[in-house]
């Protein structure tokens, strides 16, 4: 299972080369020592980012793929080798287009901690426990509220799609591409929402210019994988998943440091 790359829209549009350095070059390596040792069967974590600006939504699979970033077209390169790789090679891959990952493991061992954070729920939560200032990056795009529409899916649930989709290759499934998202349009003004509602604080914020690269709406059909694999998200509701973020946040307000020290 390969989830190593860079991820931020933002970064890659400013870094481009850092990004195919890492993101396309790294995962070619991860494929050149899986012919070597004989490991036939690949998962890899791709994104909502390489359709670009979506043309109709719900995005299905057969989607076209129009990335507007280097992050999306970073990982599209992969995705494009990988039928190559199982002709030439024979290495069946699964490959898991993630729309927006969120939240924290329900019993509170696992949560997110990226330094710096970049994901708008633990950076909403962060401004409500007043950690941290916050921005919103464009109010007048073309959706209710004026704010990005995306996807929220629960790690749990993607974690779920991955032991799903390795034991369908072990038995014996071709390789194919899924979309993981709950379907579920939500703005980022619901998302600040959401936050206040759980934590029971305002969250403090600055509304900034659009971000390069960001598409005004994401979300996903995930028919084919319910169909196929038979994932079932069982987190879907925005509150849930910020609750389950919240508390982790809450008891590690240092991430991980505290508790590697």
């Amino acid at each position: 299972m390969h989830f190593a790359a860079w991820l931020s829209v933002g970064e890659s549009v400013r870094n481009p080369a850092g990004y195919y350095r890492n993101n396309v070059a790294g995962a070619m390596s991860v494929l050149d020592a899986m012919i070597e040792e004989n490991v036939r069967h690949l998962v890899f974590s791709s994104t909502a980012a390489v359709f670009g600006n979506p043309i109709e939504t719900p995005i299905t699979e057969s989607h076209p793929t129009q990335p507007i970033n280097a992050y999306g077209e970073t990982k599209l390169a992969i995705e494009r080798a990988l039928p190559h790789y199982d002709t030439a090679y024979g290495i069946k891959s699964i490959t898991l287009r993630y729309f927006n990952a969120a939240g924290a493991d329900p019993d509170g061992e696992l949560g997110e901690d990226h330094a710096p954070e970049a994901h708008l729920i633990p950076r909403a939560i962060d401004a409500a426990l007043g950690r941290d200032t916050f921005q919103v990056f464009g109010d007048d795009y073309e959706t209710p509220d004026g704010t990005c529409l995306r996807d929220y899916v629960h790690v749990t649930d993607l974690a779920s799609a991955h032991v799903l989709s390795l034991s369908a290759l072990r038995n014996g499934a071709a390789s194919a591409q899924y979309n993981l998202g709950n379907g579920r349009p939500t703005s980022v003004k619901t998302v600040i929402d959401s936050v206040e509602r759980v934590v029971g604080r305002k969250v403090p914020y600055t509304m900034g210019p659009r971000r390069p690269g960001d598409p005004a709406v994401l979300f996903a059909s995930s028919d084919r994988v319910r169909r196929e694999l038979g994932w079932a998200p069982e987190f879907e509701d925005v509150d849930v998943i910020v609750r389950t973020a919240s508390r982790w946040r809450e008891a590690h307000p240092h991430g991980y440091r505290k508790a590697i020290a």
